[in-house]
């Protein structure tokens, strides 16, 4: 028992191996350091694009940067109206603002926790220009509506895929069903460069649109006679030599993520008021982090408790995120009423997610699964 009380459980770490790291050597070693020069950019770019199913893809500095980036592409300006599901990473949002333009946050479903598309047309106005839409914790959205919607209202798509690399709607991967997708390869998502992102599309003007904005809108020409007001978005060469490595890894780091999840649903599906993650007929769920749901006047008390005990097991564990429309800034600022989205702010305060980590070992998930029961059951 007292070894037990030892372990810890960080509530994620990436896998890295040997690959990644004489990949970086030989980009060092050739001096091929920066976003301007290097093998890697363009192969990591050409096949990572390959992989999602686009014809092409831009290396950016970060997940955030491809969704400010896609935006500056398709020409998003001041009083643009963009419609988001409330339930994501504000880096979601900020990029919307950083544009001038206003999200409209949507409420989400309660077993998905991705956008409700039948909350949306009640939204649009002749100022919306675009759904943005993020596939939540590695669940695709259910993309026929919001895309039925799109046509009707001549709208843009734009896929937040930041937690679902390689996840499948339909038979097809995020990042390819809308005009453009995003993707996130910080340190904890499926596969990883430490820092950085990608923009996905098949539309050629906006693909060079987005390479031209991404690099300070250099001249043709003239270098320094720039084409546009530009941004410094660059993915350096060594961080997309770790990129080529992991894409190789990435079919095994998704396979590990389903058996995790496989194993935290079989062993946790029998404890009362705890919702587990679902995986809809149209989808093919990734588990970028494996999210529950405490409904406390089941479960028997709050998830803040579940979570505080859990950490003095040694189990980190780490909260849902909060809509925009209870972000504070946004409240006083008068854009948001807190009440707007009901659902979200449930999930919100009552959701966490357990260790995900493609390293977990069999004995850790045992342990993390036993530890929620004997919780519950000595409570």
């Amino acid at each position: 028992m007292k070894e037990e009380c030892k372990m810890k459980i960080p509530v994620y770490k990436p896998l890295l191996g040997e690959e990644e790291i004489e990949y970086v050597v030989s980009a060092i070693s050739r001096g091929e350091i920066s976003g301007l020069y290097g093998e890697y950019i363009g192969k990591f770019e050409e096949e990572f694009s390959h992989y999602v199913g686009c014809s092409y893809g831009i290396a950016v500095s970060s997940g955030t940067a491809a969704l400010h980036l896609a935006l500056a592409s398709l020409g998003i300006k001041q009083k643009d109206e963009i419609v988001v599901s409330s339930f994501t990473n504000m880096a979601t949002f900020f990029a919307v603002l950083y544009q001038y333009a206003k999200p409209l946050p949507i409420d989400i479903e309660p077993d998905t926790w991705n956008i409700n598309s039948a909350l949306i047309e009640e939204k649009i106005s002749e100022r919306t220009k675009a759904i943005l839409v993020a596939h939540i914790y590695g669940h695709p959205v259910d993309m026929d509506p919001v895309l039925k919607i799109a046509k009707k209202y001549g709208l843009y798509v734009i896929e937040d895929c930041a937690e679902a690399h390689g996840a499948t709607y339909k038979g097809k991967k995020v990042g390819s069903l809308g005009d453009v997708g995003c993707f996130s390869f910080y340190a904890n998502k499926i596969i990883t460069t430490g820092e950085g992102g990608m923009l996905t599309t098949n539309n050629s003007e906006i693909a060079d649109k987005a390479r031209t904005l991404k690099s300070l809108a250099f001249g043709a020409n003239n270098k320094f006679m720039h084409q546009d007001i530009g941004f410094n978005y660059r993915m350096t060469n060594i961080q997309a030599a770790i990129g080529c490595a992991q894409l190789k890894k990435i079919d095994k780091i998704i396979e590990k993520k389903r058996h995790i999840a496989h194993y935290y649903t079989e062993n946790l599906k029998d404890v009362l008021g705890l919702q587990l993650p679902v995986e809809k007929s149209y989808a093919k769920n990734v588990y970028w982090m494996y999210h529950v749901v405490v409904h406390s006047e089941n479960f028997g008390f709050t998830r803040d408790l579940l979570m505080e005990k859990l950490k003095d097991h040694g189990i980190e564990t780490r909260e849902a995120f909060i809509p925009y429309n209870l972000q504070k800034i946004f409240i006083q600022k008068g854009w948001v009423k807190g009440n707007e989205c009901p659902v979200a702010n449930y999930i919100a305060r009552n959701g966490f997610y357990l260790p995900s980590s493609p390293l977990l070992k069999e004995k850790e998930l045992k342990y993390i699964v036993n530890k929620i029961k004997d919780i519950k059951k000595d409570h």
